[in-house]
């Protein structure tokens, strides 16, 4: 992730990044016709998720986990240089759990859609 566009705690968050032509990733998939893999765009998704909820008071003294994903379709390859517009709205919080919905577009044409579940714990219980 490259910037943030906007940010507002425990709601949405939207994030750009520009993708890097020379990440190694691209040398494998695909060898001749290099393409995001779909899991980092996920990811990518996941971590702007991330952004708004840990920017949440709520959320002092926590980690975020992933914690599931739904409803995932691609709808168009990205391509090395292009740029990712990525936005995760929070559409709920129940204790611990949280989902939110995340879109990824390049040029304002959608590329991947998901629902993302996170977790909540506090930052000792991460690392036992």
């Amino acid at each position: 992730m490259d910037e943030i566009l906007e940010l507002r705690p425990g709601s949405l968050a939207r994030a750009r990044w520009r993708v890097d032509p020379d990440a190694a990733f691209f040398s494998g998939h695909f060898p001749g016709n290099p393409i995001l893999p779909g899991v980092i765009i996920v990811e990518a998704l996941a971590q702007t998720g991330a952004l708004a909820a840990m920017a949440d008071p709520d959320s002092a003294g926590k980690l975020a986990l992933f914690a599931g994903i739904d409803r995932v379709r691609f709808r168009r390859q990205v391509r090395p240089g292009e740029v990712l517009d990525m936005e995760t709205r929070l559409t709920r919080r129940r204790g611990p759990i949280g989902e939110g919905e995340g879109a990824a577009t390049v040029d304002g044409e959608r590329t991947c859609e998901a629902v993302l579940r996170f977790a909540f714990v506090d930052v000792g219980e991460a690392t036992a």
